[in-house]
């Protein structure tokens, strides 16, 4: 079976065939650093992230470029807030990110690169496209002229008309149209900036994934993902740069995630729902997080609930006592790969996960090594089965001493003494289980 994805820029399911089948080349939108990441940046990641293991397993090289935004308006005025500097602002938070996403096993990219380090790959591209005729100079500012690319628009479903009649009443004076869009503009003394042929300034946030993803993937490349909030206008924009300047496609397919509400409402800091990701995982694994965020079609809106997250916890306690500590093996379900090859559809390749936990909780290893090899590919069941019911806490040491006075009574024959500490545990939540090897613990489900 071919690989099939929703191409957004056709609106339409096509039969994936890339560029080059000796390697494919995907670009993702990254974060903004201003702040911690929250949970609406985690979808994207581990959605993207599942794409790049699906892709590694049918195709035999992959380049995953997925990028950090490190110099925007949002991080510029939080510098200055601080009386610091951008770098001081979005190290610690590209610190969290990486740590956060790590616990949601989402792998790192190939490629990671910060758009503060492709300046001059900006300034070239805006270079050509005033070459074109398609961008112009004005009060220190580049913009591009939009209605100099008559096709602008198509690939967002938006006509110039209707963004003519949107339009702020307000338009900067050194705009020649309302839709023009900025390239690049100029700095104060208090904002960070580049040299460039226009004088001190910084770039545009469009222009930078343009830079970034012609500098690490060509030209034109296979795959560009992102949010679905990302569409217009920053994917727009991305295109009629690209395209402007090269004279040739930014990405053969452009795939883009739903929607993520919480509890039923858009997240938003006023609503009191806002979940920063890095206190989320002080209360859940960082693998039932990533199930949940997997648990609905990565192109349908997902209502992210703590009772999601209690469900993906309860299955991955399942499949992990199926698993127990059989090493990945053998193949892949045919319903599981067939799933998946169909536009990421992880919903319908889930029941095939089920069926090898009932035949390895029956007692067939080789279902076991199955179902490690398949949760493999989600990027689950990534750690042995004792550590996932003990949790992984900083207190297993303390859990392990009071195993070793429990032995010690017990062989002293205080046996009230043991049932107290056993108690003890089991009010703290830590289940012990007796058997010929010896004393295991594990944390109440």
């Amino acid at each position: 079976m071919s690989l099939v994805v929703y191409n957004t820029a056709t609106r339409s399911k096509e039969r994936f065939a890339p560029l080059d089948p000796a390697h494919v080349r995907l670009y993702v939108c990254g974060p903004t650093v201003y702040d911690q990441p929250h949970i609406g940046n985690a979808r994207p990641v581990v959605v993207f992230d599942l794409l790049a293991r699906l892709l590694r397993r049918l195709y035999p090289r992959v380049t995953y470029v997925r990028n950090i935004t490190d110099v925007e308006d949002k991080i510029n005025a939080r510098a200055k807030e601080r009386g610091i500097s951008i770098d001081e602002v979005t190290e610690p938070v590209i610190e969290e990110m990486h740590a956060d996403f790590a616990a949601l096993n989402a792998l790192p990219p190939d490629v990671e690169p910060r758009a503060t380090r492709h300046i001059a790959e900006m300034i070239a591209i805006i270079e050509t496209l005033i070459a074109n005729g398609n961008a112009y100079e004005a009060e220190g500012h580049v913009l591009f002229n939009v209605p100099t690319m008559a096709s602008y628009g198509d690939f967002a479903r938006v006509s110039q008309d209707e963004l003519q009649a949107g339009a702020r009443i307000e338009v900067a004076p050194y705009k020649k149209n309302p839709m023009d869009f900025v390239l690049w503009k100029p700095s104060d003394a208090d904002q960070p900036g580049w040299d460039s042929p226009w004088g001190w300034g910084r770039p545009g946030w469009h222009i930078e994934c343009s830079a970034m993803s012609k500098a690490h993937l060509g030209e034109t490349f296979d795959i560009h993902g992102g949010g679905l909030d990302l569409i217009f206008p920053h994917h727009q924009n991305e295109v009629a740069q690209s395209e402007c300047a090269h004279h040739a496609p930014m990405a053969k397919y452009w795939m883009h995630n739903g929607w993520l509400m919480v509890e039923g409402e858009k997240m938003s800091k006023s609503l009191g729902n806002f979940i920063v990701l890095h206190d989320l995982l002080s209360e859940f694994p960082g693998e039932a997080i990533r199930l949940a965020l997997l648990s609905a079609h990565y192109r349908q809106p997902l209502d992210f609930t703590r009772e999601s997250l209690r469900q993906a916890k309860a299955t991955l306690d399942r499949w992990y006592r199926a698993a127990d500590d059989a090493e990945p093996a053998g193949d892949l379900p045919d319903g599981l790969m067939a799933a998946l090859q169909d536009d990421l559809n992880v919903p319908a390749a889930l029941p095939s996960l089920h069926a090898l936990a009932d035949k390895a909780l029956a007692g067939d290893k080789a279902a076991a090594s199955s179902l490690r090899a398949a949760g493999d590919l989600l990027g689950v069941l990534q750690q042995p089965a004792a550590s996932w019911f003990q949790g992984g806490d900083g207190d297993a040491s303390e859990i392990e001493d009071a195993i070793a006075r429990r032995i010690a009574a017990r062989k002293a024959k205080e046996f009230a003494e043991a049932d107290r500490i056993r108690d003890e545990l089991a009010a703290s939540g830590i289940i012990l289980e007796d058997g010929p090897q010896g004393t295991t613990w594990r944390r109440a489900n």
